[in-house]
Formats: C-alpha cells, sequence, structure tokens
C-alpha cells in the first residue's frame, strides 16, 4: 500500500464504512454503481435543508444564498474539469442531461450528416445520440470494439470520420470493464472534420483527472453520486456551442446560459454537496491553488486504489473457474473488475458474496450492452463487477479474494 496515502483519515470521512451485515463489517466494492457519500457532502445538504431553502431568483436571504451555492458548485466544477470556457448546467443525473443535450443539437443536424459513437458505452452515451440522429435522419457510425485487446480499435478512426460527422460521443473510460479509452487521439482525429466531441465522464471522475481543455471537449456528461456526493448530473458545454443550442424547454423559463438547460427546479439541496466532493478530492493532495490540489489529489488517488486493483486482478487470475474481462497491462484501467464465475450465475454469486462475506459486488450488464453482447455474453447477459474507491484497503481485497475463492471451491 502507498505509505503516503492518507487512509484512515480518508476512511473516517465516510459514516457508511461502519455499516455492518451479518455480524461483518460491510466491504463497499459497488462504487461503480455508485460511492458511499463524504461526511462533507451530508453535512452540506443538511446544512442547506437547516437552514432554509429557497428557490432561485427571489429578492431575500434564502434565495440569495441558493444562487450563491449553486455557482460556487458551477466554479467548482469547472475547475474539477478545468473547463475554462464552458458553462456548466445541472440535472437529476448525466443521462437526463445527454438527451437534453441531444435533442437540442440534433435540431442543428440535417438528413445525409453523420455522427460516430463507440461499442465499448453505457447506453446512455449511445441511446441519448442514436435516437436524436435517427429522429432527423442522421447516420450512426461506431467505432468498434477490438474484443481480444478490449480497447477500442482507433485505427478504423479514419474511414469513420468524414465531413459529415457532426459528432463523436465517447466514453473517457467503461462503466464495466475499467478500459480507459485514448479520447485525445479521438478528440483530435475527430476535428480534423470538423466534428464535435461529447465525453461521458461518469466512470472516470471518481478515479482520475479529466482535463476538458487539455483533451479537447465541448461537451462532459458527469454525475456526481459516482464521485462521493448528491444525485446531481452536470452537462458542462464550450459556452459558444451552448449559446447555439435551441433546447427544448418550457417558454417562461430563462433562455440564458446555463439555465436554458436546467428544465425544472433542481436539486438544491444536493448541489451544495457536489462542491463538498470537489473538496474531498483536493484534500488527497497539496498546491497552492484549488486545481494544483485536485491534480495532486488524484495521483495519490489513483497509485492508492490500483495497487489495491492490481493486486486483485493478479490473484484472481490465479483462481480456477475465474474469467476476467480486462486489457492488458499496459492499458490504462480504472480499478473496475469484470469477471464471470463458472459454475454459478453472476447472480448468485453476488448473493453469496453478501451473506456470507458482507462484500458488496454487482452483476449485470450495467447498461453496457453491446459490450456485453460484443464478449459474447448475449443480450441478457450479465458480468460480475467488483470497484474500487479511495474509502478501500488492501485488508478488504484479501477479504473478497477469500470469498472467491471459497465459492469456487464448492462449485462441482
Amino acid at each position: 500500500m502507498g505509505s503516503t496515502f492518507p487512509i484512515a483519515e480518508v476512511r473516517g470521512q465516510f459514516p457508511a464504512l461502519k455499516r455492518m451485515h451479518n455480524d461483518k463489517q460491510v466491504v463497499y466494492f459497488d462504487g461503480p454503481g455508485g460511492s458511499q457519500f463524504t461526511e462533507g457532502a451530508i453535512k452540506a445538504v443538511s446544512d442547506y435543508m437547516r437552514g432554509g431553502a429557497a428557490n432561485l431568483h427571489g429578492h431575500f436571504p434564502t434565495s440569495r444564498e441558493t444562487e450563491a451555492l449553486v455557482n460556487k458548485a458551477r466554479d467548482d466544477i469547472s475547475t474539477l474539469f478545468n473547463a475554462g470556457n464552458s458553462a456548466i448546467a445541472f440535472g437529476p443525473n448525466a443521462t437526463t442531461m445527454m438527451f437534453h443535450t441531444s435533442r437540442a443539437l440534433a435540431r442543428q443536424w440535417k438528413e445525409g450528416d453523420e455522427i460516430l459513437l463507440s461499442e465499448l458505452e453505457h447506453h446512455s452515451n449511445i441511446d441519448s445520440w442514436r435516437t436524436a440522429a435517427e429522429d432527423r435522419g442522421v447516420k450512426v457510425k461506431y467505432i468498434p470494439l477490438d474484443t481480444k485487446t478490449l480497447t477500442l480499435n482507433l485505427d478504423t478512426l479514419p474511414g469513420l470520420l468524414t465531413p459529415k460527422t457532426k459528432l463523436c460521443a465517447i466514453g473517457m473510460a467503461s462503466n464495466c470493464i475499467g478500459t480507459i479509452s485514448d479520447v485525445k487521439t479521438i478528440s483530435e482525429q475527430a476535428k480534423k472534420v470538423g466534428a464535435l466531441i461529447a465525453v461521458d465522464a461518469v466512470h472516470a471522475i471518481p478515479h482520475l483527472y479529466v482535463d476538458m481543455q487539455e483533451i479537447g471537449i465541448d461537451m462532459l456528461f458527469s454525475s456526481a453520486y459516482k464521485f462521493f456526493a448528491s444525485h446531481v448530473g452536470m452537462a458542462i458545454i464550450r459556452k459558444d456551442l451552448f449559446d447555439s443550442l435551441n433546447v427544448y424547454k418550457v417558454e417562461p423559463a430563462p433562455d440564458y446560459i446555463p439555465d436554458r438547460l436546467e428544465i425544472g427546479t433542481q436539486n438544491h439541496e444536493g448541489i451544495p454537496a457536489v462542491s463538498a466532493a470537489v473538496q474531498f478530492i483536493a484534500s488527497l493532495g497539496s498546491g497552492s491553488s484549488l486545481k494544483e490540489k485536485i491534480i495532486s489529489g488524484y495521483r495519490a488517488l489513483e497509485e492508492h486504489e490500483n495497487e489495491i486493483a492490481d493486486h486483485i486482478r493478479s490473484e484472481m487470475s490465479k483462481i480456477k473457474g475465474i474469467t476476467l474481462f480486462q486489457a492488458g497491462k499496459n492499458i490504462p484501467k480504472t480499478p473496475t473488475i469484470a469477471f464471470l464465475a463458472e459454475g454459478i450465475s453472476p447472480k448468485d454469486f453476488c448473493v453469496r458474496m453478501c451473506e456470507e462475506h458482507s462484500v458488496f459486488i454487482a452483476e449485470g450488464n450495467f447498461y453496457a450492452k453491446t459490450l456485453a453482447v460484443k464478449l459474447g455474453l448475449g443480450e441478457n447477459g450479465a458480468f460480475i463487477r467488483a470497484g474500487m474507491a479511495p474509502y478501500n484497503t488492501m485488508e478488504e481485497a484479501e477479504r473478497f479474494l477469500i470469498g472467491v475463492r471459497d465459492i469456487m471451491s464448492t462449485i462441482k
């Protein structure tokens, strides 16, 4: 374990880690589906609700305070993603924000245009764009998955990108198998033909620094419940592009950005928790500015998580009957491990891990349906998935491995 990572202090910030199940302390290896909340995020929600709630644009203190908290969260998210000249709109979750944005952007498309997606995606970053394209008579193409390397085959890009390509929507990292894609290369090639770049960073941002300006991202989507805060989604869109979006909205609602994309009243009690989550990541690092602390914090976080994940992958590769779905050692990955266990269904495996070992893991295709089909699991197939977060420990990894070995030892 990285000796400088403050694991005791980190764990102390997550009250849910004290939970017991069947007389054992719970191990939360279900982070890819949603992380636990920091004490700071919990307090931010509580403080707002106790202090007096209000809607925006009122001429009284609680309304002005709400606006100040929303604006601070926007500033913090801008720093988190190095968003530069972009505006941040909040909403229920990333999927909703993708659908709102895709419908607005598609109004600029015409029949014969093209968009480019990928086979590695969570379907929120497929179907939001695909359905909007189909409504407009726009052709949909896909960057293919190399099923041997479990990476996108970027050699196909020159043949897929054309002057007709209006958009390339890509996930920063696979929420199912953890592969981190080379989005910068995709962005560079897409921009040569004038295409916009939309990035799903939902799974990536709990684990790695995503620099919108350095990568060349025009639109980015994320959800705070995946990085230690509340159920708040966000769309971060380059301002000139945002200004051009003709959004489906209630007519009297604001037409200026970013409010025009914030359809309906927002989760005002949840938004202050977003700032608390950014501060948590920054607290893991050092530097003279929030940005420096965030970047440094991610370095520490990655080292800690990857050490645990690499150990689990190494040990699981030795267990008879376990099939791992993972890219090669030279391919960057989030600490997310998808696998199958011979002789037992994914559901039964997860139930046994929970009831016998108090380790929480998940099963399903995790909305990466195209990926599951490409890997031979079929339309209704399921992976077993374990994912690490900064509050997890090597001792918890050993408990998980003991559970895997114990279950597999009982399979005939």
